[in-house]
């Protein structure tokens, strides 16, 4: 339940919502997958359980077992360099300084992947980065997490069941940002 989960806690909600029976644990190192549709579009979702900077090498394994193309892969995770509230999808870039974005990158030899960014906001002062992302949310903000993710939810949906381009417009402006309370 920490902000660097944000991507594991999104796959586990699609899972949910989808009725896709992903498994809870798998071998270290591996990566945990499991079939299913959104709105009867076939997709496989998946969790790496390496390091997350070394998510890239399991999740190529995967894609090269099934026979996805790198331009078919959706990558959801945390960004510092995102307001917390916000989300924003990238049909493809750089990896901004993210180390799991660095070995998808690396692993596939290519950057043309969807990603689906979850904003979880610069640290406050006096934590640093990696304190602020091992951080679990305030019980101020886990409501507005809860709604962030259901937001990201139909993110994806919109993505795989009417194209990228079409999510980009809907959700990168107003769309993808939750107004946090007292704001």
């Amino acid at each position: 339940m920490t902000r660097h989960n944000a991507g594991f806690l999104l796959v586990d909600r699609l899972a949910k919502f989808h009725g896709i029976d992903l498994p809870a644990a798998g071998p270290a190192g591996r990566i945990v997958w499991a079939g299913g549709t959104v709105d009867a579009v076939p997709v496989v979702l998946a969790k790496p359980l390496s390091y997350m900077n070394r998510s890239g090498p399991p999740l190529r394994r995967l894609a090269d077992e099934l026979q996805i193309p790198v331009e078919a892969v959706m990558v959801v995770h945390d960004d510092v360099d995102l307001v917390f509230g916000r989300i924003k999808i990238k049909k493809k870039g750089g990896d901004g300084g993210h180390r799991g974005v660095m070995s998808l990158i690396d692993a596939f030899g290519r950057d043309d992947f969807v990603r689906l960014r979850i904003g979880v906001g610069r640290p406050p002062c006096g934590l640093t980065a990696v304190e602020h992302v091992l951080s679990r949310f305030t019980a101020d903000e886990a409501p507005i997490f809860d709604a962030v993710l259901e937001k990201a939810r139909e993110a994806v949906r919109t993505i795989v069941c009417e194209g990228v381009s079409t999510a980009m417009n809907r959700f990168n402006g107003n769309e993808g940002q939750i107004n946090p309370v007292n704001s």
